[in-house]
């Protein structure tokens, strides 16, 4: 079946301000989560070089105004307002067709490529956090960067609804051959939670791995155990088991990307 032209552009436009819109959701206005999170767990996003993504990188025009990505980000820094998004859209695409989640260290910047790794810098406090860009807002004036749920609560915005940020692009080098993956090796990991206490960990992790069949291991840095779920080559598989974590009450779950080696 063919699209009209009209019609893919209407659909195309409606994608990319849906944010703006509460007609997709299922509530009107956006909340934090209904129990609040423990940030011991919550890790910067981890910059690498990731090809741009085919959904979200071409000039669009919001409430009349257009808006023209940025070729050449490298050395790009800005000051302005930063705000946060959370369980409103959680669980609904972002501009590049990702599953937002509202427990991942992501975030939305009109201009910036789809993906971005960027240094926030909460100039009240001198918190500081890298998120990856996979999204695109706020279209609020002022504002130039709505940070996910958890990059929000890890500076210290959710208190304060909205602050003042310094935000700035890191850079990566491209790799001169594309890594190519070994035969069982994937590129996601669910991260489900993280303690001190090892042998509660073990347990975890062994109850896990029986109830959702899927393999389970712990990573141990500093003292601190951290139960990881995977790896996952499906970037959809991984979503779906993340849904099944949380409903099993681990609600902080959240889908870590995987470097690949050769």
């Amino acid at each position: 079946m063919k699209i009209r032209p009209f019609l893919y552009y209407s659909f195309v436009v409606l994608f990319i301000v849906g944010c703006s819109s509460s007609g997709r959701y299922d509530i009107s206005d956006d909340v934090a989560p209904d129990r609040p999170i423990s940030i011991e767990h919550i890790e910067d996003a981890q910059p690498q070089y990731e090809p741009y993504s085919l959904g979200g990188n071409k000039d669009y025009t919001v409430r009349g105004k257009k808006y023209h990505i940025l070729k050449n980000p490298q050395g790009f820094q800005e000051k302005g307002i930063a705000s946060w998004y959370g369980k409103k859209f959680h669980g609904h695409q972002t501009s590049n067709g990702e599953i937002y989640d509202m427990y991942s260290m992501t975030a939305a910047h009109k201009t910036l490529p789809i993906p971005s790794y960027v240094k926030v810098t909460n100039l009240n406090n001198g918190k500081t956090a890298v998120v990856r860009v996979n999204d695109r807002g706020p279209f609020h004036s002022g504002r130039i960067i709505d940070l996910s749920y958890a990059a929000a609560y890890k500076l210290d915005v959710i208190r304060t609804g909205t602050a003042p940020v310094q935000i700035e692009v890191l850079s990566y080098d491209k790799p001169t051959t594309p890594a190519k993956p070994k035969a069982n090796q994937s590129d996601y990991i669910i991260q489900v939670s993280s303690s001190t206490h090892l042998e509660r960990t073990r347990t975890l992790s062994k109850d896990l791995s029986q109830k959702l069949s899927v393999a389970s291991y712990i990573d141990s840095l500093n003292g601190s155990h951290r139960v990881l779920l995977g790896p996952f080559h499906d970037y959809t598989q991984t979503q779906q088991t993340l849904e099944k974590v949380k409903l099993l009450g681990y609600e902080t779950a959240f889908i870590r990307k995987r470097r690949l080696t050769q």
